[in-house]
């Protein structure tokens, strides 16, 4: 058994354990294998253990490993993309992309979904909205009070469905509670339905037990499952 096989089946465990402990199916979960700066033969090597879902953090190497592998014949990728993303990136990137996770403005909202209707898809993309819960002025993401009011324009944009809210959680100190952050989005997404499915895009490889606790359906894990990022 390889490093890999070892570490991947390690964590498929621990959330099929985090998902018992809530009550939930593993399957409610979607592992996001973050392949950020690792290579194509590290991402071929975990597709041919069985796992199809990847979270890429810039479209440019999103699309390169998407044709690699494509042409590998490791074909049912689903590629999830994570990063901030530019609206001049966004006719490139679609036609590759399962899910974006990171949708932060109604410009953005619209021009992924202008984008996504002239592919003439029968179905419409899923997106998140990403939160930026604790105001980091270092990351990108929606005011909490901005996230209603998007939502309700966003009912106007027929290519998006809105899968639910992402958000990364200031680091936590010692003496905080790390589950409260992943319960403010919870709680936050939540009052959106019915426009909002439920998704709760959150945790990570510290954390990502502890967001499943709190409802997480999608948890993205690099450093964990790949080791450390290649520079």
């Amino acid at each position: 058994m390889t490093d890999l096989e070892t570490r991947y089946q390690a964590i498929r465990e621990r959330i099929r354990k985090a998902a018992l402990r809530s009550g939930r199916e593993d399957s409610s979960v979607t592992l996001m294998a973050v392949s950020k700066t690792q290579s194509a033969d590290a991402v071929e090597a975990l597709w041919k253990l069985g796992h199809r879902d990847f979270g890429e953090n810039y479209a440019q190497e999103l699309l390169e490993k998407a044709r690699e592998l494509s042409r590998r014949g490791c074909e049912g990728i689903r590629w999830h993309f994570i990063g901030h993303l530019q609206t001049n990136k966004v006719k490139a990137l679609l036609p590759a992309v399962q899910a974006i996770h990171s949708v932060d403005s109604l410009k953005l909202a619209q021009e992924i979904d202008k984008r996504w209707r002239a592919l003439g898809k029968a179905h419409p993309l899923e997106v998140f909205l990403e939160v930026n819960l604790d105001g980091e002025e270092s990351k990108s993401g929606l005011a909490s009070g901005a996230v209603a009011p998007l939502v309700q324009e966003m009912r106007a944009l027929p290519g998006l469905r809105l899968a639910g809210l992402m958000a990364i959680p200031a680091p936590r100190g010692p003496d905080q509670d790390e589950a409260e952050p992943f319960r403010r989005l919870r709680e936050l997404e939540s009052g959106l339905h019915p426009l909002s499915k439920g998704g709760l895009s959150m945790g990570m490889s510290g954390d990502f037990e502890t967001a499943i606790a709190e409802g997480a359906t999608h948890v993205r894990v690099g450093t964990a499952l790949f080791g450390e990022r290649r520079r």
